[in-house]
């Protein structure tokens, strides 16, 4: 979708002003610019959607530090650089704690791995007070959130279910996943 500098600055800034319409139509107009460039990075579909939908709602976040003098595709593709850095660095330290343990797995031996009792509750507590915190947002959350992450649908599976487009089930997690953490932060 191409769009015009002028009404793309409009756009930002009716996007600075919090109008949802504003963020899904950069959406629908940067989605393909950042996934392509997650995609030659990761050569992983998910983990080049996961990324780029990271990418929007950080961009989404911070979008009154956009500065008009620079190009936006530019600003979410360096956005999107830098949680791809941040995502290599944190599995590459994961990859070497991992061989640590590995190589002193002896010193680490453990008799019995399964969960203690006390590991059960704090588990069972864990998630039903994540389960009382998606019952706060709105249904239209609610039900995405539990497409998503309980049922571990696709978001191609949760488009064809609910009836909408795939960008709109995309804006629709995003959004789910960060009032949900909002009202984590809450409590």
């Amino acid at each position: 979708m191409e769009i015009s500098n002028e009404e793309l600055l409009k756009t930002i800034q009716k996007a600075k002003e919090g109008s949802q319409l504003a963020f899904n139509m950069l959406l629908d107009s940067f989605w393909n610019n950042v996934h392509s460039f997650q995609l030659k990075r990761h050569q992983n579909e998910n983990d080049a959607e996961d990324i780029t939908i990271q990418t929007f709602s950080k961009a989404f976040d911070k979008i009154n530090t956009f500065d008009e003098n620079y190009q936006f595709k530019t600003w979410l593709i360096t956005i999107s650089k830098n949680i791809h850095i941040d995502t290599l660095r944190k599995k590459n330290a994961s990859i070497l704690a991992e061989s640590y343990k590995t190589k002193n797995a002896a010193v680490f031996e453990v008799a019995d791995e399964n969960p203690t009792p006390e590991d059960k509750i704090i588990t069972e507590q864990n998630l039903a007070k994540l389960l009382k915190d998606i019952k706060q947002l709105k249904p239209k959350y609610q039900e995405v959130i539990n497409l998503r992450y309980f049922q571990e649908l696709s978001y191609k599976e949760i488009s064809e279910q609910i009836g909408e487009p795939m960008n709109n089930v995309k804006v629709k997690i995003l959004r789910a996943r960060k009032l949900l953490a909002e009202i984590i932060e809450k409590t």
